[in-house]
Formats: C-alpha cells, sequence, structure tokens
C-alpha cells in the first residue's frame, strides 16, 4: 500500500527565507511576546505567518477575523505569483536544531484514507497520543476554506538500520538558510523520478502494519482528516483517488535519529493536600525491573521501580491524580523538566509524579498493541525543535 508519495510543492520566491519560514501555530502559546516579536521581524514581507493562526490568539483575537486575513493573504500570494512548482518530488531536509543536532527528513504528501486517530485503529498511519478534540474546530475552521496547507506535521517511521531517508540525500538544492528566533538552519533538496520512486517503494506498509506514527502536528493531521471526509461526500468516484485534499503534506523522520530526543511530561498538583499522597500512590503502584516514578509530596520524595511500560504508567498516574483531586482538590498541571517539576511539587501545598522519558524501541510496539499513548504521555524536544512551516501545497483542484 502506497502511503507516503511524492507532490507538487509550492516553494515561494523571496527575497528572505528566514522572513518566510515561521515555527508551527501550537508553539509559544503561553508566550504572546514570541508572536509579536516574530510580527516585528516579518512586517510586510511574505510569510507563513500570515498564512496560519496562532494558538497563542486563540481567545484573545477575533478567531473569525483573522481566518479571513489567513484566506486572503493566500489568495494575494497565489496571485502575485509568490510560489513555483517543485513537481512530483520529495524534499530531503537536514534541520540543524539550536542544540547542534541534525535531524534529517523527507517532505512528501501522506495519504489521509490511510490514516486514523481513533484508538483500535488498523490504518498504516496511527495517532501516538490521544487526540483532544476540543482542539481540531479552529484548526478545521481555518482549513475549510484555506486552497493551500502548510505542515508542521512530523512522521515517524521505524527504521533501526537508519536506511531510507538518509539515501535521498544530495538531488538539486532548494533552500539553505536560518530560521526565525533562533530555529537553528535548515536546508532542502529535490528528490524525483527513479530515486522518488525507490523511496515510495521503500516507504509501503504492508496490510495491516503500523508504518508511520504521529510525532508533532496530530491534530492538524485531524483536522484535513476531517476535512477530507467531509468532502468526499459530495465528490464523484472518479475524484476520489487524486483530490488534492485527500493528501496532506507532511515530513517523515526516522524514529531513530539521533536528533530525535524524548522528554517527559511531568505531573503536578497545586493547591492540594500532599500530607498522605505518597503513601497511597506507593500502595496502587506495583514493584518491578524497569521504569520508575519519583512521588513528590512537600518536601518528601520517593521513587518507585514499576517495570511498566510507560502508557500503561502514564495511565495509572493519571487516574490516582486523578482520585486524589476528587477527594483532596488541587489544580493539575502539566510540565517539562525535572527541577521545574521538583520545585513545584516540592511546595507546602503540592504533590507530584516526575515520570520517565520514552524509550525510542517501545513507541511502535506499544501502539501497534496498546493503540495511543494517553495525552501528554511525552515530548519531542524542545519548542525551537519543532517544524517550521516552510513548503507548502494547493489542496483545492485550481488555485
Amino acid at each position: 500500500m502506497r502511503v507516503f508519495t511524492p507532490a507538487d510543492i509550492l516553494l515561494p520566491r523571496v527575497d528572505d527565507m528566514t522572513k518566510w519560514s515561521c515555527i508551527a501555530c501550537d508553539q509559544f502559546t503561553a508566550e504572546p511576546e514570541y508572536w509579536r516579536e516574530a510580527e516585528r521581524i516579518v512586517g510586510d514581507e511574505p510569510s507563513t505567518l500570515r498564512l496560519m493562526l496562532p494558538e497563542a490568539w486563540l481567545g484573545v483575537r477575533d478567531s473569525a477575523a483573522e481566518t479571513r486575513k489567513i484566506y486572503a493573504a493566500m489568495k494575494d500570494y497565489v496571485n502575485r505569483g509568490i510560489f513555483r512548482t517543485v513537481e512530483q518530488s520529495f524534499i530531503y531536509v537536514e534541520r540543524t536544531l539550536p542544540s547542534g543536532a541534525v535531524r534529517r527528513g523527507l517532505v512528501g504528501k501522506l495519504d489521509l484514507e490511510c490514516y486514523d486517530w481513533a484508538p483500535g485503529s488498523a490504518t498504516p498511519v496511527r495517532a501516538t497520543e490521544g487526540t483532544v478534540e476540543s482542539r481540531l474546530p479552529a484548526r478545521v475552521e481555518v482549513r475549510r476554506g484555506a486552497t493551500l496547507e502548510m505542515p508542521h506535521i512530523m512522521v515517524f517511521i521505524d527504521d533501526p538500520e537508519n536506511a531510507v531517508i538518509p539515501s535521498a540525500a544530495g538531488g538539486e538544492a532548494l533552500y539553505d538558510f536560518e530560521l526565525m528566533l533562533g530555529g537553528g538552519h535548515i536546508r532542502g533538496s529535490r528528490v524525483t523520478g527513479e530515486a522518488a520512486e525507490r523511496l515510495t517503494a521503500a516507504l509501503e506498509a504492508p496490510e495491516g502494519s503500523v508504518r508511520f506514527a504521529m510525532g508533532d502536528g496530530n491534530h492538524s493531521l485531524a483536522a484535513a482528516k476531517r476535512c477530507w471526509e467531509q468532502i468526499k461526500r459530495n465528490l464523484p468516484e472518479s475524484e476520489l483517488e487524486t483530490y488534492p485534499a485527500r493528501y496532506a503534506l507532511a515530513e517523515i523522520v526516522n524514529i531513530h535519529d539521533e536528533a530525535v530526543t524524548f522528554e517527559p511530561i511531568h505531573r503536578v498538583l497545586l493547591e492540594t493536600v500532599p500530607r498522605g499522597f505518597i503513601e497511597e500512590a506507593a500502595a496502587r503502584l506495583p514493584r518491578g525491573k524497569g521504569q520508575a516514578v519519583t512521588l513528590l509530596a512537600g518536601r518528601r520524595e520517593m521513587e518507585i521501580e514499576t517495570g511498566m511500560p510507560l502508557g500503561a504508567l502514564v495511565a495509572l498516574v493519571d487516574e490516582l491524580l486523578g482520585d486524589w483531586r476528587r477527594e483532596h482538590g488541587g489544580e493539575p498541571d502539566y510540565i517539562h523538566g525535572d527541577e521545574e517539576a521538583r520545585a513545584l511539587g516540592g511546595k507546602p501545598s503540592s504533590v507530584g509524579v516526575l515520570l520517565p522519558r520514552l524509550e525510542k524501541a517501545e513507541l511502535f510496539p506499544y501502539i501497534t498493541e496498546h493503540g495511543p499513548y494517553p495525552k501528554k504521555s511525552f515530548s519531542i524536544g524542545h519548542a525551537r525543535d519543532k517544524r517550521y512551516y516552510l513548503e507548502c501545497r494547493a489542496i483545492v483542484p485550481e488555485l
């Protein structure tokens, strides 16, 4: 089954690619100053910043008015001839992260008929974490009337030998520039013809297998899927295979790439009663060799080795914290960083749980057997490591 294939990719003809390329809309949601600085940098220049709605502005700015501006910018950019088409190609990407590590990927189009975020799905493309339905409407609304799409979607493949993506290097150079606001550097080259065909074949999905697992952008892919399900109801059979909105532009990355890192997302319950928490939590956690958690209550800590796979462990921790909150009150929070979680969970009126890091070898077997992890089970890298909007693709038959 062919799931990931070459696309007609639109790249901009602009003088300043740094101003064109902007970080994903779901980053820095609590830091509006980041987005104000991005707006200052871009000014009146063409930019993907004008083609998306940062989640930092949801509930702050008029979403309907912002969406109309997005549609107008798309139309304006097309009418002004800003884009050139890189026909039927993949783009091989080398992204130098702020840490200096280089992450390698491949941009192409993903068949939405091969993706389903629901638990129990048997599609070749699976969600890795629970999809939060409340996050979909804003994204669906933007995509529903859009003529273009831009990917911040990153999808994993399981290639322990690291043989597939690096084989795409060496094509015609397409872009090479510094990313805005400390995002590092990116370069891309074209993969077409026989080289693209070999990659397409190497990425085919055997029936019933999990070939692709969502890394970042699951809610954007889910929004694209929801829009496609609505569109295809009114299409004749002859258009179902080729209609542009059936596909979504994405970047695939090998989960075993050394630049891919997973970070835990810890749990903290603020303004609650810490007395007795460690004892109750310890009584409910199993013991075994392997994954360990650290329980926090006031100034006390206890580490427990549970031996549980991360998905089951996160579900159990969320359950016991939910039970504690119902009995003793409290405000839940999700915290990145061990020291930050210790500082909050160690307050006199707080409790917390430090969770372990996801092991890369665990992810594909886990989602194959159990489905998606609970929400916020892990984070992939840091905020500035996320994908930047850059490449575009038409999602309507004619622009």
